[in-house]
Formats: structure tokens, sequence, C-alpha cells
């Protein structure tokens, strides 16, 4: 794809993102209960955690695999909200000192540090439950499709190919040698599954057919994968060194190898939705977006 296109494509992409990400907070917001319900503590955890940060990567991929099938996009908010919740969870709890031990998130100090390890933990549980009722919740979307969702998202974050289990094999393959497909898993369930459920959660809620359904799974999976890829290219270019002893693709194929790695798989994204016509338009810019991300 030419220079320039992807530069339209961008252009197009972060103009829908600065539509949605607004209503996205509002929603969020709205859902999250207030910092003066008992007991506040957990609630303002809760909040200082998910609200004023973060791309909203996912919610927004989720409102675009919506929006590909139906123009009133703020139907599927809630659900949009929920994945950010699930996400936000997994943060915290990643940021404990068991896990990866970090001190800041978002450019401030990460729940355990602001509150305590205790209501981090806490602050996640409630944050995991709470999605799951704000899905259970919905009257938007007919009941099997409601309960179809549920599966899904619970499945991305599961511990048998979801971010749990992602988290468990990263941690077994700390300081230690792993290999392309071990390393694939991880970047697969950490952080792939929910990028990907995201986006076909959104489609299958906004009316997509199987066949499209299809097209778009395809799609997840190459998509999920390739932003950890570049994950990992960002992280060890940037001089932070955030992933020292963790499993990498810089670290296991090297920088030039990876970016190759991640352009192949964003083709192959992009070709999977060549069925979807226009409708994909939103979704295979977010290719782009990956091949131009800086940050």
């Amino acid at each position: 794809m030419p220079f320039h296109s992807k530069q339209r494509m961008n252009t197009e992409l972060d103009a829908f993102f600065d539509r949605v990400r607004p209503a996205i907070e509002t929603t969020l917001g709205a859902l999250l209960p207030p910092e003066t319900s008992t007991p506040r503590r957990i609630h303002q955890a809760m909040r200082y955690s998910t609200l004023d940060g973060g791309k909203r990567i996912r919610p927004c991929l989720c409102v675009a695999g919506f929006t590909a099938y139906q123009k009133e996009w703020r139907l599927v908010l809630p659900v949009a909200a929920a994945i950010e919740m699930v996400h936000s969870y997994s943060l915290i709890h990643d940021d404990l000192p068991a896990m990866d031990d970090d001190d800041f998130r978002r450019g401030k100090y990460s729940c355990h540090k602001q509150f305590s390890e205790a209501l981090a933990i806490l602050a996640g549980d409630g944050l995991l439950t709470l999605a799951f009722e704000v899905l259970a919740r919905s009257t938007d979307f007919p009941p099997e499709r409601v309960l179809r969702v549920i599966t899904v998202i619970g499945q991305s974050a599961g511990t048998s190919n979801g971010m749990i289990a992602g988290q468990v094999l990263d941690l077994e393959g700390e300081n230690t040698e792993v290999t392309a497909n071990q390393l694939e898993a991880i970047h697969r369930s950490k952080t792939g599954a929910l990028i990907g459920a995201a986006v076909w959660v959104g489609a299958y809620l906004g009316g997509a057919s199987v066949s499209d359904l299809s097209s778009i799974q395809i799609y997840c999976d190459r998509i999920g994968l390739a932003f950890q890829v570049v994950d990992d290219i960002l992280d060890a270019t940037d001089g932070h060194n955030r992933d020292e002893g963790k499993a990498t693709y810089p670290g296991l194929f090297g920088l030039d190898k990876s970016r190759v790695i991640a352009h192949d798989l964003m083709t192959e994204a992009r070709e999977a939705l060549a069925p979807l016509g226009k409708r994909g338009d939103l979704l295979s810019a977010f290719c782009d977006y990956l091949e131009t991300r800086t940050n």
C-alpha cells in the first residue's frame, strides 16, 4: 500500500478514535461506582486505574467492528466499556510486585503504589466482576447474543488461551530460553486474545454474517499477535528496558526479523478483510496504524 494511502487511512482512523474515545470515557465514568459510594477506597482505586488514561484501543476496535454493520454505534458502548474494564483489571494485576512489579502506569503511580497491594488486587477483582455484570445487564441485544459475548470475552480473559494463560506462560518464560512456538503462545494469549475478542464481539453484535465472522476471526488472530510484536519492537528501541528478562520477539529473532514478522501478520490481516469490501476499511486502517506506530 502506498505511503500516502496509509496516511489517509490513518487520518480516518484517528478521526474515528477521536470521536469514539470521549463516549467510551463517559460510559466508563457512568458505569463505574462513584468515588463517594461505600467502600470509598476500592471505588476510588477502580476509577483511578480506569479513567483518564490509555488509548482505549480495545473498546474503539469493538466499536469499529460494530460500525462495519450498524451506523448507530452508541448502542455498543457499554459492551466496549466492559472490555476496557477487563483490560484495566489485567493491567492492575500485571503491575503487582508478584507479577511484573511496575511502579508506574500511564504516566502515574500504578494502583498498588497509589493505594496498596491489597486494594489493587481487590480493584482488579472489582473491575473484572463489574465487566461481566455490565454485559449480563445488557438489554440492547438478543439474550442469546449477549450470552455468546459473555462466553467469548470470558474465554479471552481465561486460563486456556486467554490473558491469564498468557501471564502464566510469560512468568514461566522469564530468564529462560523459549521457542518460537512458546513465544507465539504467550503473545496470542496475553495480548492478542482480548484485542481479537473486542473486534469479533463488535462485528457479531452488529450483525455480521457467518462468512464475514470467519474472515474477521482470521483478522483478529493476526492483528492480536501483530500488536504485541510491535509492542516488543517499540520496547526494544525506546531505551527503557521494560521487557528485560522477558521473552520477546526482538530477543528471539532480532529487530529486523521481528519487523518482517509484524509486517507479514498485518498483510495477512488485510487479506482476511478483503471479502468485507468497504466494511473492512476501518479495521484495515488499524493495520496501517500499527505499521506507523511510535508509542
